[in-house]
């Protein structure tokens, strides 16, 4: 098992699991945070720390597609191991239906 970032992440990227994560595996995006499985040990702080709820265990059904879309970008964004402030609209975006296809990005985010 591992803990993968979500839909909800996209565009509200609150940074406070960062903080937590006694590993450091968290890589950002431009918009939004994903997990590198092969990083994580499975310890489980991160995900009640995410005010957006976005952060679930792969053992949840249907989240298949969220653990490649983790994978892949976790290999091309740079690591993140300090928090950053979340964007000023973060809280607008929390809970849109169909982030992914209307607002995600591929492009890194800046890293530490």
């Amino acid at each position: 098992m591992t803990y993968i970032v979500t839909e909800n992440c996209i565009k509200c990227k609150y940074m406070d699991c960062v903080e937590v994560c006694p590993v450091d595996c968290f890589y950002e995006g431009e918009n939004m945070l994903v997990i590198h499985p092969d990083e994580c040990i499975d310890c489980g702080v991160c995900e009640p720390e995410c005010p957006a709820e976005a952060i679930k265990p792969d053992t949840e059904p249907g989240l298949e597609s969220w653990l490649k879309l983790n994978t892949d970008y976790a290999s091309q964004w740079p690591n993140i191991t300090s928090k950053k402030d979340a964007p000023a609209d973060a809280k607008e975006f929390d809970g849109v239906d169909g982030k992914l296809e209307k607002f995600f990005s591929p492009n890194p985010g800046t890293g530490d």
